[in-house]
């Protein structure tokens, strides 16, 4: 590849990584939106979760109208009229769903609120169909899942400075010691992101982003493309060929773990507002640097994961594996000196709970089922200290379960798409649709919540979830070993969600 020309793709993969910022810029906002609307319309804690429900099932529901267009064209979707034209219909489909949000606040109307965040969210579902591939095609398919670990690094920017920037914009400021915003608030950033959406479609339109994907091997016969390994990032593990995607155990138990693992990375921060008000009386409006520093948490863990995309020495990536989480939280540190938010001491103490997270990616030795267990393990632990502690102990330390989810979103996928050869598209469209878990299991929690055991104790939904996760890290490692996959022997591709 010339010079020219890897510059030409660095510039057109940053134009791409503009749709992962606002996935997360989106997500992690409405978890400032749950407790302005609970409050205002007197909703229970399960019904305040239906914005998650609303928001994440989408992606489901995103995922099979494009498989039944895809049917019904005889050709998939994109393939007929391109990624780079699909990211832009994704996201004049999420403009409407934002623009809906006027009506919605002028009539204090909750289901058109929830209809707006769906709307959004199936357009998302397309553009992130038509995004992660394209991320790996722009530029050599061994560095394809690195492209994917900083874009969802950038993804994790978006998720930090979200809730900060709607707080601002709801309370009129991030230092007001008014508890509470009016619901017509919520019109004008929601005007603003809905508009931001239109004129990136302009800019993806107009852009020199490559619209379709040639796939190497396409032509070539059977037994060579069988005889190709494969994976994330391009780079993929072929074990014994089946008939169907779903009659690998790896598959099928990580279709089960990423409905888990969205649930219980959503249903954390989403339940997280509920316990700062209830537990520790923390005003509505000074709850964003709370959600803030767990979404923060996630960009930190994949910051980190990231450093091995980076060509440097072994020795400078090993300093840089200490460096880097504290970079990530200086970024959050900073986003909320830059709004006039006063942080008190006890966010600074967070810096001591990151060094457990390094500490687990040092063990993990780049596997995906170690770092899965490890991670798994860790928040199992910090969910205890959330639901026994008081007070900041408790805050933090639920917050911190964002630290321990950041790697296994590549975890899971790697490991659940390793083997399947040339089923791994189909698996990852099934993987992709199991988004809906963070609409499911957050709403469960809520009404866990709302019964005998209260807000601090639904945590133990999250604890059952990353038991699920350990012991998919224990299983899944057996099923690939027996297919004659060892991931300690193979290089390990990471990702982001």
């Amino acid at each position: 590849m010339s010079a020219n020309s890897a510059k030409s793709n660095l510039s057109s993969f940053f134009i791409l990584t503009i749709v992962f910022f606002f996935w997360g810029f989106v997500a992690a906002s409405n978890d400032i939106l749950i407790p302005v609307f609970k409050d205002h319309l007197n909703l229970t804690q399960v019904q305040s979760q239906m914005i998650s429900f609303c928001f994440y099932v989408a992606y489901t529901v995103g995922a099979l109208i494009y498989f039944f267009v895809s049917k019904a064209m005889g050709e998939d979707l994109l393939n007929r009229i391109g990624y780079k034209n699909g990211i832009a219909l994704g996201l004049v489909i999420s403009t409407i769903g934002a623009v809906l949000f006027y009506p919605a606040a002028n009539a204090a109307s909750f289901p058109l609120l929830l209809a707006g965040l769906f709307i959004i969210g199936i357009g998302y579902a397309l553009q992130q169909t038509a995004a992660n591939p394209l991320a790996i095609a722009m530029g050599d398919p061994k560095t394809g899942s690195q492209r994917l670990s900083l874009a969802g690094g950038i993804n994790n920017f978006g998720t930090t400075i979200g809730p900060v920037l709607v707080s601002l914009a709801i309370f009129g400021s991030v230092t007001t010691t008014s508890a509470s915003a009016s619901i017509s608030a919520v019109k004008v950033p929601y005007l603003i992101i809905g508009a931001a959406f239109l004129l990136v479609a302009v800019i993806f339109k107009i852009s020199n982003l490559p619209n379709k994907i040639h796939v190497e091997g396409e032509s070539e016969t059977k037994a060579d493309d069988s005889a190709k390994t494969a994976g994330a990032g391009g780079k993929f593990l072929h074990s014994v060929e089946k008939g169907s995607a779903l009659n690998y155990g790896q598959l099928w138990l990580g279709m089960i773990a990423i409905f888990i693992y969205v649930g219980v990375e959503v249903s954390t921060a989403s339940n997280l507002p509920a316990f700062l008000k209830n537990n520790m009386g923390v005003a509505n409006s000074n709850i964003a640097p709370y959600i803030s520093l767990y979404w923060a948490s996630l960009m930190i863990g994949r910051w980190t994961s990231s450093v091995g995309a980076f060509n440097m020495s072994d020795t400078a990536k090993q300093i840089m594996r200490f460096v880097t989480p504290y970079i990530a939280f200086g970024v959050f540190v900073a986003i909320n000196v830059l709004v006039g938010r006063h942080l008190d001491s006890s966010f600074y103490y967070y810096a001591a709970v990151i060094v457990v997270m390094i500490v687990g990616d040092l063990l993990s030795k780049g596997n995906p089922a170690r770092q899965l267990l490890l991670f798994s393990s860790f928040a199992i632990v910090a969910l205890f200290i959330g639901i026994l502690a008081h007070g900041t102990v408790s805050a933090f330390a639920f917050i911190s379960v964002g630290l321990f989810c950041s790697t296994l979103w590549p975890c899971i996928f790697t490991l659940a798409v390793a083997g399947l050869g040339k089923h791994t598209s189909e698996g990852s469209s099934f993987l992709i649709m199991m988004i809906m878990g963070g609409g499911f299991i957050s709403v469960f929690q809520g009404w866990i919540a709302d019964g005998a055991l209260g807000i601090q104790w639904s945590y133990l939904v999250g604890v059952a979830c990353f038991c699920y996760l350990a012991f998919y890290a224990i299983r899944a490692k057996s099923i690939l070993k027996s297919q004659g996959i060892d991931f300690d022997k193979v290089e390990v591709a990471k990702g982001g969600h």
